[in-house]
């Protein structure tokens, strides 16, 4: 089969490589779309230790079981695989498993491929209306979802729910977007990238600043670069709540002092629970999260480009979907 591999630093190779082998309890997926990741992009510029290369990225997919008595069935894909026996898990809280493993990190190669397997528990069955381009989007949508609840639920009631969102790539408006079908009116998305902005502006009719003023009790650092942390530090209400979901670099930034005065919650939320995914799913086939049409798709034969092109900063819209088929 045919696969986008990473080879070294910002190096991609689209190339042939062994077929994946099905395994008892999985089923054999054809990808029909997978979505570039900010952690594909990490890799890619050898930030990321755990994904050494050779290795084939990509864990926001969708497509269609082959084979077996549910071939045809149009699926997207939670790429979490965890071990449904530990604490973490008897207690739904899958995301924080000790032995998690995700598609794209060995030992599981990952979704820039014309196929993948992946156990049923893990497979989400898309009605025959909604493109599968916009179903690889549960992914990235549920890790704002994730991050949105864990934050609204930290939030005391009494507090008024007006949000700000650093960073206006897909995490950020995903996060823009949960924090409406939640309920919270007031959200403000801050991106300093040009076209991007006018993008989300004028395309996805989002409220966007270049830069962070005011004070807000909701606060989504999408980005988690120090810069932004101090943002978060600075704009966050006393008594108000930091959700960290970025993981641009390790240290800095946080007001600890600050943060300890005014009592603001710190929340670091690492990808989704299995019902978190579900329940994103379910808010996309119902239409809950808008249109969902602010993606760009191109061949995956074309995807050294495209990470050429998000790396110059290039690409408008939050999101590039990678097709494997042609047509």
């Amino acid at each position: 089969m045919k696969a986008l591999v990473y080879e070294g630093v910002e190096q991609l190779e689209y190339r042939d490589v062994a077929d994946v082998a099905t395994v008892a309890g999985a089923q054999l997926i054809r990808v029909d779309a997978v979505g570039i990741c900010g952690s594909d992009m990490h890799a890619y510029l050898g930030h990321d230790a755990r994904r050494p290369a050779p290795l084939i990225l990509g864990h926001e997919a969708a497509g269609t079981i082959v084979g077996g008595p549910k071939d045809g069935r149009r699926v997207t894909v939670n790429p979490l695989v965890t071990c449904g026996k530990c604490m973490a898990c008897r207690a739904r809280r899958e995301n924080l498993c000790g032995a998690r493993q995700i598609i794209s990190m060995p030992p599981r190669a990952g979704a820039f491929a014309q196929y993948i397997t992946m156990p049923d528990s893990n497979l989400v069955e898309v009605p025959a209306d909604i493109p599968l381009t916009k179903a690889a989007l549960a992914e990235p949508l549920a890790v704002s979802w994730h991050a949105v609840r864990l934050a609204l639920e930290a939030l005391h009631p009494m507090m008024p729910r007006e949000a700000l969102v650093i960073g206006g790539g897909a995490i950020g408006l995903a996060a823009a977007l949960a924090l409406k079908a939640m309920a919270v009116e007031t959200v403000t998305i801050v991106e300093p990238n040009d076209i991007r902005r006018a993008h989300l502006q004028d395309h996805c009719h989002q409220e966007v600043v270049s830069a962070a003023f005011g004070a807000y009790s909701i606060v989504i650092d999408a980005v988690g670069y120090a810069a932004t942390r101090a943002i978060a530090s600075r704009c966050a209400q006393p008594g108000g709540v930091i959700a960290h979901v970025g993981l641009g670099e390790d240290m800095g930034g946080l007001d600890i002092r600050r943060m300890t005065l005014q009592e603001i919650t710190f929340i670091g939320t690492y990808t989704y629970t299995a019902q978190d995914f579900r329940d994103t799913a379910e808010a996309i086939f119902a239409g809950q999260l808008g249109p969902l049409d602010w993606f760009e798709t191109r061949p995956l034969s074309q995807g050294a480009q495209a990470f050429q092109d998000l790396r110059a900063g290039r690409v408008a819209a939050p999101k590039i979907i990678l097709t494997p088929w042609p047509g």
